[in-house]
């Protein structure tokens, strides 16, 4: 299934709708809300955030954030090139929008000229790790903060 998404700025017009989107019940432990994920780009400025809303025709279905082509050395930061957050909108999942999202993020991340790019994930049966992995992400074998590290060679 090919699910078509575009990448857009947040702003003061749509703010409100992409911080109500939501994962299903049972997934907060594994994805911080969007509301929390803006907070985080304000308080690390370390991590070079760049975040998008998601979506799909005009309705936002998702949120992505990663570390964008952070420099070498900066203690606590993951990069140069990390995918920070990515939650899809629990009446949205299950879609290809996830795998869709990736699509689009790994083709920006490439073009920038990375080589890799990196996330993590919080350990357990239901949450996104198998989704990583047939992605094609794998263990790095790091952990950061009790959650697994996983590289996307690109």
């Amino acid at each position: 299934m090919t699910t078509s998404v575009h990448l857009v700025e947040i702003t003061d017009a749509n703010r409100d709708a992409v911080c109500a989107l939501r994962v299903r019940p049972g997934q907060e432990r594994f994805v911080a809300s969007v509301a929390k994920s803006l907070d985080d780009a304000v308080t690390t400025p370390e991590g070079e955030p760049w975040y998008r809303a998601v979506y799909s025709g005009d309705e936002p279905v998702a949120f992505v954030m990663l570390s964008w082509n952070v420099p070498p050395g900066r203690d606590g930061i993951l990069g140069p090139y990390f995918l920070w957050r990515l939650l899809v909108d629990g009446r949205h999942q299950g879609r290809g929008i996830g795998r869709a999202v990736l699509d689009e993020v790994v083709a920006l991340v490439r073009a920038a000229g990375a080589t890799e790019l990196l996330t993590s994930h919080q350990p357990g049966d239901d949450g996104p790790g198998a989704f990583y992995r047939r992605y094609g992400f794998a263990p790095t074998g790091e952990i950061d903060h009790g959650e697994i590290v996983l590289r996307l060679d690109l």
